[in-house]
């Protein structure tokens, strides 16, 4: 009963969260075609900075790999100061184009100019009162997705399917740092307005038909639903929706 209130206490805070940051990387702007070779972003979840640059992600429809970089982390940290020269977040890797990117600002630019042909949209630009909004965002959600945790080894990367504005997913991805878990994050932002809302109860009322030969669609025509989070363990062979879940399965299996 206690795990049951703590959770939806949680749930509650992350809503807040994306309340703060007006509800970005929920909806797709312009899906592009993914590129050949997986982008790279060392990340810490509960940085300001860094969600700007998943927002991003989630509006163009772009997947990462996410290499987690909570403070007091040892997985990736120095791998990223290798890569950039120091530990800084978030930093972008693209082999595709020989990028390697610091800033948010400046990885946002990239992506939109990179991958959509087209200027940073008015709602994705920085703003004087974000990085207050941003640090209101992360306490919002009591810093969880800050530092890291005792954790096990992991073999093969998970696979998470998300978009940045899901207060459930948010939840999901703040252990998976915490735990320093490195995963394929698998963008399905809500490609229509008519998607709004949660998966039971979109703003459209009836049965839910995703727009054909979208993420969406592929994803439906495995699930036969679209809903986030939803993770996959290869490890493991483990295949969960629903936060609660989720995160029960990643204490158990990978907590320390």
């Amino acid at each position: 009963m206690i795990n049951a209130i703590t959770h939806n206490l949680n749930v509650l805070g992350s809503v807040a969260t994306s309340s703060l940051t007006a509800w970005r990387g929920c909806l797709v702007v312009r899906p592009v075609v993914q590129p050949e070779k997986p982008l790279v972003l060392y990340d810490m979840e509960a940085c300001p900075y860094c969600r700007r640059v998943r927002e991003a992600l989630t509006a163009l429809h772009l997947d990462v790999e996410i290499r987690p970089c909570p403070k007091g982390g040892h997985k990736f940290r120095s791998e990223a100061e290798a890569l950039g020269g120091k530990q800084q977040f978030p930093l972008l890797s693209d082999e595709n184009t020989g990028t390697v990117l610091y800033e948010s600002e400046a990885i946002i630019e990239y992506l939109f100019q990179t991958y959509a042909k087209r200027p940073v949209p008015k709602y994705y630009r920085g703003k004087v009162h974000q990085p207050a909004l941003g640090s209101l965002a992360s306490a919002a959600s009591a810093l969880r997705g800050l530092r890291a945790s005792p954790a096990k080894a992991v073999g093969q990367p998970l696979h998470l399917w998300s978009f940045e504005g899901s207060p459930y997913s948010r939840l999901v991805r703040e252990r998976l740092c915490e735990l320093e878990i490195p995963y394929t994050l698998h963008n399905l932002g809500k490609e229509h307005w008519t998607e709004l809302g949660p998966a039971k109860q979109r703003i459209k009322p009836g049965p839910y038909t995703p727009i054909p030969g979208g993420k969406r669609d592929e994803f439906f025509q495995i699930h036969k639903r679209v809903q986030v989070p939803y993770l996959e363990d290869p490890n493991t062979g483990e295949r969960l929706f629903e936060s609660a879940r989720i995160l029960k399965y990643l204490n158990q299996q990978y907590g320390n």
